[in-house]
């Protein structure tokens, strides 16, 4: 007598099995991808800020090396007309006088006070003033946000080159 063949094919178990391993290793692609995207968003995030702060890093260089000194020479606490040369130091900011260009055709000297104000670097500049005429209240300037939710900002000096930088200053500053 022959023996009946077996029929070709896979058991209901082994279809199960294989399943499960396939739902396995699915499982373990999707979340690594999960995992790679949110990282992949994170990094840029902080690139981004990283980008931001030395894109405003470069400004405030560039800023700071167009300030105006005056006929008489040295940086002073303002005063003195439209040439004089200013300069000022607070806890939260800097203010001085430069030239500034706000586009190809627009531009001139202005005071400009860079400083913290409710968790942002904010940039605000005004005209100075004709001579014996106080500066407008900053509050009442143009202003322009640098950098937002600004996690830590301080202003230092130093009153010569080798000397090591202070958050105290004195009155004014050279």
């Amino acid at each position: 007598m022959k023996r009946p063949e077996r029929e070709s094919g896979f058991t209901l178990v082994e279809v199960m099995v294989a399943m499960s391993i396939l739902s396995l290793v699915m499982l373990a692609t999707v979340t690594g991808l999960r995992t790679l995207a949110n990282t992949q968003a994170a990094i840029e995030r902080k690139i981004a800020r990283v980008d931001e702060v030395r894109t405003v890093s470069e400004f405030l260089r560039d800023l700071m090396e167009s300030a105006l000194v005056g006929s008489k020479g040295g940086l002073t606490l303002g005063g003195g007309g439209r040439d004089a040369t200013y300069f000022r130091l607070s806890e939260n900011g800097a203010e001085w006088k430069s030239t500034i260009l706000f586009g190809e055709a627009f531009g001139g000297i202005y005071l400009v006070k860079v400083a913290e104000e409710d968790g942002q670097l904010v940039l605000r500049w005004q005209e100075p003033p004709r001579t014996g005429l106080a500066p407008k209240h900053w509050k009442d300037t143009e202003s322009r946000t640098l950098v937002r939710d600004l996690e830590e900002f301080s202003v230092e000096v130093r009153e010569e080159f080798y000397t090591d930088w202070t958050r105290e200053w004195p009155e004014f500053s050279v």
